[in-house]
Parts: C-alpha cells; structure tokens; sequence
C-alpha cells in the first residue's frame, strides 16, 4: 500500500480551508495577468501595432501555462514521494515570491528588451510552481473525505480558485476606479501583484497544520512516479485532458479574452469589463458548491452531461449577447455560460482523483490537469485573438467551444467505467 485514500482523521474545516488557500493565489495572480494583459502589453512589449503588442503579452500568459508540465513532474514526485503537504508549501511560496518580483520589475522604458525577458522568465517559475497546487490541495481534500462527500469537498478547492478570480478581477477594478489611466499605467499595475505576494504568506500560515496523507516507505525504492505515470497510464492521462478541455478553453474565452476585446470596443470600457466579470465570478463560485452536491447525490456523469448540453445549447447566443450595446445584455451573456461552465470546474478535481491509481494519485492527476491548462488553457486568449483577427469572424471563438465540448463528450459518458475500473484495482 502506498499513499491511502482513506481519511486519517475527521476532515476538519480549518484543514479544506488551509489546503484550497493557496488556490486563491494561483488563480488571482493569472487572472490579474490576464485582466492587465492590454496594460503589460505596453509596458513590456511596446509596438506601433496594438495586436502584435496583446499578442506578446497573451503569449506570456500561455508560457505560464506551458511550464506546467514541468512543475507536474517536480510537484507529482514530492506529492507522491515525499507528501502532499511538503508540496503544497513549496509551491505556494515560490508562486507568491513570482508576484513579488512582478511588483517590483523595472518596465522596457527602464531597462529595454531585459524587462521583457524577465517576465517571461518569472511566469516560466510561476507556471511550475501552481503546477501542483491545485491538484495536490484536491488530492489530499478528496482522498481525507468521506464517503458521499467527496464532491462536494473537493468542490471546495474550485470554490476557492474562483474567489482567486474574484479578486483577481475585483483588485484591479477598485484600483482603476479610484486612480487615473495614467497613475495604472504609471505604478498602480504593481500593486495587484503586491496583494498576491501577502496572499501567499497568510496561505503559508494556514498550511503549517495541514495533516498529511500517509506515504508508504517502499514506495522511494520504485521508479519516479512521473515515469510509472506515464508508462503504465498514459491512456488515462489523455482522458483527463479531454475532459477538461471545454473547462480551460471557455473559462478563458470568456473571463480573460472576451474582458480584453470588450474593454477595447468602442463606447465600452475595461472598468465596465471588469464589473460585469467579476459579478459573474461571484456566481460562479457560490454555484460551484451546489454542483458538487448535486454529484454527490446523482452522480459525477449527469452533471458534467447538463453543463456540456447547456454550453452547446447556449454558446452561440450568449455570444450574440456578449456583442450586444448593453451592458445588461452583455452581463447576460456571460452570465449564461458562466453557469454552463461551472460544473467543469467544481467536479473535475474529484474526477480526477478518483479515476488516478492510489500510489501515483499526485503525477497522474498533475499530468492531465496540467498538460490540459498548457496547451488549451493559457493558449486560449492568443487562439481566440488570432482567429478573430485571421477570419474576420467574431463568432470564431464560439467554434472553439463547441469543438472543445464536443472532444469531452465520450469521456464524460464514460466516468462511471473510468472511477469504478480504478477502485476494483486498488
């Protein structure tokens, strides 16, 4: 036997509290990014062409991501090897030391072309250090949950991730509210990321009394677990991705591109952007812990079906709303596939776990999640901005939706086989 997935003591809610704490940070610092996107852009990447300069700042949000499959193997092995404990400090510090150097980072006007390679090389850390951070806090809040809870508590740690996106879009618009275009442009970018450095020392505190997932002794004498992971699972692992696909992709169509396409239209503002996201964050997460019950009580299969149906169902009107002259429209259309694309986010960290073999829970879960985040989550805005741009065709990122929640159709309809093959091996 190797790392249980049997409680080892009453799951305390202090304990849900500390382990999804640093969820919090990971996806404020990615959101701020990606809501300042247009703001980095010129400080960073400077150019005549507006498009080109977006581009290069998206294109840094997606290195982010691509350095995940990094962090994966290192925080798998430690979650695995060492404990899911040791991971979790690790990594929340490392990520708030990333948002601290950001803080305080000379801009291209300052120290030229190096500016820009500094940021690059910062995201690069930043993307390896959440690499485990989210799937070691579900993991270790899963396996210590009992029995027709699981949903629910690893619902928990989605909760907490959108209370990170919550701030990371509500930060940034009290301080464009009461300091000028040119006081944000000049300094007021730099104190976001601030915050997220404070984030990450009080998620620190917290973790101290985290109680940790028994690891086996024998299991150091095997293999890395990223190798056995990858040798023995690997059909799994591309399961996950496909099934987290439309999760990644229409998060970030809608909460980070569309924010920065919005922000630029005319007779529409970046603070009128904000507003309206983060009102539609705050209902996404007061609605994520309503569908990890419903999974407790129907099952993990026909929630995940109700949110692909409704998002093939509702992608291409709410996107005719979004494109509306209203903010009321707009607010509408977000609002209904927010609502669409919320069980994703609140099931998936226990599908996840529960379809993972015990001894190689911390890899193979790091691996699908992450692998999935680096090619279609952090790629997503600079996809949707080339589409749009490439064809002319605004309803270019409708059809990477639909096609996203098309591929992770078979596996959704296969999850009862997928949970119940792993827990008839184990």
């Amino acid at each position: 036997m190797s790392a249980t997935s049997e409680p080892v003591t009453k799951l305390k809610p202090k304990s849900i509290v500390a382990a999804a704490s640093g969820n919090v940070l990971e996806w404020y610092d990615f959101t701020v990014y990606g809501f300042l996107a247009p703001t980095l852009a010129a400080l960073f990447f400077p150019s005549e062409d507006k498009l080109a300069s977006l581009l290069s700042a998206f294109a840094v949000l997606a290195v982010g991501y691509a350095a995940r499959p990094i962090g994966s193997v290192i925080f798998g092995h430690i979650g695995d090897r060492i404990g899911r404990k040791t991971a979790l400090m690790i990594s929340v510090l490392l990520m708030g030391a990333g948002s601290l150097a950001i803080a305080v980072l000379p801009t291209y006007d300052q120290i030229g072309v190096t500016a820009a390679l500094l940021l690059v090389a910062i995201r690069i850390v930043q993307g390896i250090s959440v690499a485990g951070e989210y799937t070691a806090s579900g993991v270790l809040l899963v396996e210590q949950a009992r029995p027709g809870r699981k949903a629910l508590t690893g619902a928990w740690v989605a909760f907490a991730m959108m209370w990170g996106c919550v701030l990371g879009s509500a930060v940034p618009a009290a301080f464009s509210s009461v300091l000028s275009s040119e006081q944000m442009t000049d300094w007021g970018w730099r104190l976001p990321f601030l915050i997220g450095a404070l984030v990450a020392v009080f998620s620190a505190i917290l973790r101290r009394h985290l109680t940790e997932t028994v690891v086996a002794a024998d299991e150091a004498s095997k293999p890395s677990p990223i190798w056995l992971s990858l040798r023995d699972h690997f059909g799994l692992i591309l399961q996950m991705v496909l099934l987290l696909i439309p999760t990644s992709v229409i998060y970030f169509v809608i909460y980070v591109y569309a924010v920065s396409y919005l922000g630029s239209e005319p007779g529409f503002s970046s603070s009128d952007a904000l507003d309206i996201t983060t009102i539609n964050l705050i209902i996404m997460a007061l609605f994520v812990p309503v569908c990890g019950w419903a999974a407790d009580r129907f099952g993990l299969r026909p929630v995940f079906l109700a949110g692909a149906i409704a998002t093939l169902v509702l992608a291409g009107p709410c996107w005719w709303l979004m494109h509306g002259n209203s903010v009321g429209l707009i607010f509408l259309g977000q609002f209904g596939l927010t609502l669409a694309s919320t069980a994703g986010w609140a099931l998936s960290i226990t599908a996840l776990t529960l379809m993972a073999p015990d001894h190689l829970r911390c890899s193979v879960v790091a691996l699908g999640y992450n692998f999935c985040l680096a090619i279609f989550g952090g790629t997503t805005p600079m996809v949707a901005t080339y589409l749009v741009s490439r064809t002319g065709d605004d309803y270019a990122p409708v059809y990477y939706m639909i096609a996203a929640t098309l591929v992770s159709l078979p596996v959704i309809w296969r999850l009862p086989k997928l949970i119940g093959k792993k827990q008839s091996s184990t």
